[in-house]
């Protein structure tokens, strides 16, 4: 299952994590995010290449800010701390597999 997070936990799970991270910024009332979650819990099951992170835009304003998420959902990759790719909208998993794979 992928695992939710907060702001408090951002920067040890997803800044200083010795994997790369997938970060899926999403909010509850949005379909398109819902369509998309069991391809990413089952992406953070079936591999361990890197980690899959989710994180609630309405409940972590300030990440989302940060990172000026204006659409979802929006899914960044992280390696070394540092956002390597992303992109906007929805996508089968294993389109979502091989644009991490091509990042990481």
């Amino acid at each position: 299952m992928a695992r939710e997070i907060s702001q408090t936990d951002f920067r040890s799970e997803v800044l200083e994590n010795e994997k790369p991270v997938l970060v899926d910024f999403w909010a509850p009332w949005c379909g398109p995010c819902r369509a998309i979650a069991p391809a990413l819990n089952e992406l953070s099951q079936e591999q361990n290449e890197f980690e899959v992170i989710k994180i609630n835009i309405d409940e972590n304003p300030e990440i989302a800010g940060h990172y000026r998420i204006q659409s979802i959902p929006a899914m960044m990759v992280f390696k070394d701390g540092k956002v390597v790719a992303n992109r906007v909208g929805g996508l089968p998993k294993a389109q979502i597999l091989s644009w991490v794979k091509e990042n990481i």
